[in-house]
C-alpha cells in the first residue's frame, strides 16, 4: 500500500525533538520505505491491541517504534515515537 500523506501529530513532532540524531537518521531512512510500501519486511508493520487497538506500529530499531493510524485516501497520521514506553 502506498502511503500519499503523512500527518505528523503534535506529540509525535515533540517525540522525534527528543530522539538521538542516529535515531532520527533511521527514522528518515524508515520513513522513505514506509511512503513506498508500508508493510516492507523490514518494518515489521504490525497492529496494535488492547488499549491501542486500531493503531500500528513499524520498526525503527529493535527497541523503537512509530506509532500511526491509517486514514481515508492513503493518508496515514503519525502519534507518537520511541522505545517501548510509547504503548504505556
Amino acid at each position: 500500500m502506498k502511503v500519499n500523506a503523512i500527518i505528523y501529530a503534535p506529540y509525535f513532532k515533540r517525540a522525534y525533538k527528543k530522539l538521538p540524531p542516529e535515531l532520527k537518521a533511521i527514522f528518515i531512512e524508515r520513513e522513505k520505505l514506509f511512503r513506498q510500501d508500508c508493510f516492507y519486511p523490514l518494518l515489521k508493520t504490525h497492529k496494535l491491541g488492547g488499549k491501542w487497538k486500531g493503531y500500528w506500529a513499524f520498526w525503527l530499531d529493535y527497541h523503537h517504534r512509530v506509532m500511526f493510524q491509517f486514514a481515508d485516501d492513503g493518508q496515514v497520521y503519525f502519534f507518537n515515537v520511541g522505545d517501548h514506553s510509547i504503548y504505556q
